[in-house]
């Protein structure tokens, strides 16, 4: 049964053509992953107790306002303990550098805002016209996966021409960046909590990183193989699965990996996973399916010998196999298309 889930999460989410955004959105959207995000990456003294239970999605009164129907942007209202007190935080998806950051964050902020005042009106009509009436603090955060550095201002002045002189009169605020190639694979594991294992499969950029990990400590994945809640192992099969179709690992092998962490098979996860040679294994393919509509060509022309069927299937050069399916469309029979081939 475990086996079945995995192999379902791991098939629907190959078809999503927002491969980086959907990792993003799944993390973003679970409290508890959302919750470790805030804690262990966001240097905000505030956040760093915040809980699953502190946060409050919001993210569904603002899909008007992001750009590019993206869908991994997320905005959580967070609650501050022992307060009547509440931040709001805005996190956005990257993966590559956006000059106009700072301008988009302040629209991001300024809309968040608005939606805020209305709420607080239709609460109590005319409370935000008061001496009294204050706005939530909103913490703007860019959660980068790109490769570079990122290069864009942070603070919105420094994209205002005269903000030496006219500083006063500029809006003054800086959105914070959390580049994950800043993170060495160390830091995220001596976090030790389950987002860690999504950040250490998300760093990797090729199919061959993935020697990187095999000195993982024991203990690191023995602790999640015993605490993960069972919801979230299908969470994390899901999102790692389609971390590694994004790297182009074959369907088969995220199967087998997703699959033992549904199996909480954790110790033995990196133990024979396989680095490929996308361009080899994708040259493998094209050959094959040449091979395969050759002979589905042929084959209307008659019984493929068997010593015809080897030489297919031996051939290896693209070039060579583009020109016999040409021939064997064209041959109106098997002998005529052996000869043509052997001239």
């Amino acid at each position: 049964m475990e086996h079945t889930n995995a192999k379902t999460l791991t098939t629907a989410v190959v078809t999503n053509q927002h491969v980086k955004d959907s990792g993003a959105k799944l993390i973003f959207k679970d409290p508890i992953l959302c919750a470790e995000f805030l804690r262990g990456y966001v240097d905000v003294d505030i956040l760093k107790n915040v809980q699953p239970e502190d946060i409050e999605d919001i993210s569904e009164r603002f899909i008007p306002m992001w750009q590019e129907e993206r869908d991994s942007d997320s905005v959580k209202k967070i609650r501050i303990k022992d307060t009547s007190l509440f931040v709001i935080a805005i996190v956005e998806h990257q993966s590559k550098v956006h000059y106009d950051m700072s301008f988009r964050m302040l629209r991001y902020i300024v809309m968040v805002l608005t939606d805020y005042e209305a709420e607080q009106e239709r609460l109590r009509e005319g409370i935000t016209k008061t001496k009294d009436f204050k706005y939530p603090p909103v913490i703007p955060i860019i959660y980068y996966e790109g490769s570079e550095n990122w290069t864009a201002v942070c603070n919105f002045k420094d994209r205002v021409h005269l903000s030496d002189i006219l500083s006063d009169y500029i809006p003054n605020f800086e959105y914070i960046v959390v580049p994950l190639r800043n993170y060495s694979n160390d830091d995220i594991i001596a976090k030790k909590d389950e987002l860690s294992l999504v950040m250490l499969i998300n760093k990797l950029k090729t199919s061959d990183e993935f020697k990187l990990l095999k000195d993982i400590p024991p203990e690191y994945l023995k602790n999640l193989e015993n605490n993960t809640p069972e919801y979230l192992l299908k969470l994390i099969s899901k999102i790692i699965s389609v971390l590694l179709y994004r790297i182009n690992i074959p369907q088969g092998e995220v199967e087998s990996f997703t699959d033992q962490i549904m199996r909480r098979e954790f110790s033995m996860l990196f133990d024979s996973f396989e680095a490929y040679d996308v361009q080899a294994v994708r040259k493998e393919s094209k050959i094959q399916t040449y091979i395969e509509n050759i002979l589905s060509l042929l084959e209307d022309l008659g019984p493929v010998p068997d010593e015809l069927q080897l030489l297919l299937e031996k051939e290896t050069d693209l070039n060579t196999l583009k020109i016999w399916i040409k021939l064997a469309a064209k041959s109106d029979s098997l002998e005529e298309f052996q000869s043509n081939i052997h001239k």
